[in-house]
């Protein structure tokens, strides 16, 4: 046991040491990719989920102003209110968008991969959502509370990375998230 402490002790020093901006979550590895976070705006609930009010301004918005009820964790063919899944993210839910008018079956499938990774409920259910987007600047884009990464092609690595983050930053983490 005691042999055990000082790598113990060390380990917990290197958790220690990194902060809400690290840009880095996985080591090297996750080096390449910046998932900087956006301003902090006010985050309360809007009276209608079709309120413009939704968000923080940014396309695609990654906090701010959201409804108060809050979308399934699963992989979505239509289009979902924005200002419900800004309220997944709020509770520390992972969600992937996807702009794809002309189809893109191999990629959305990449970013359900991706949502199997994503950090698990209590409740068993993987708290991240999939769903499209006709309003992204780009093709694909995955979002954490105030982090948003936007790809023209589905990165898992870079995927992987963001998801390290996940509940780091949002004002009610690790709520669960219904089937």
């Amino acid at each position: 046991m005691l042999r055990a402490l000082p790598a113990l002790l060390l380990a917990l020093c290197l958790a220690c040491d990194s902060t809400s901006d690290d840009p880095t979550p996985g080591g090297e590895a996750c080096e390449r990719f910046s998932f900087p976070l956006s301003a902090v705006t006010a985050s309360n609930h809007v009276s209608s989920c079709g309120s413009t009010a939704c968000g923080n301004a940014e396309n695609p918005p990654n906090s701010g102003m959201h409804c108060p009820t809050w979308l399934q964790c699963q992989s979505y063919t239509t289009e979902q209110p924005r200002c419900s899944w800004l309220h997944n993210l709020e509770h520390g839910h992972a969600v992937f968008l996807y702009n794809c008018p002309e189809g893109c079956a191999d990629e959305v499938a990449k970013l359900e991969a991706a949502q199997a990774r994503a950090a698990q409920g209590s409740n068993g259910v993987r708290r991240a959502l999939v769903a499209p987007d006709a309003q992204l600047p780009q093709r694909f884009a995955a979002m954490l509370w105030r982090r948003t990464y936007l790809m023209d092609s589905v990165d898992p690595d870079a995927i992987a990375c963001l998801l390290a983050l996940q509940d780091q930053d949002a004002p009610e983490p690790g709520l669960l998230c219904a089937p």
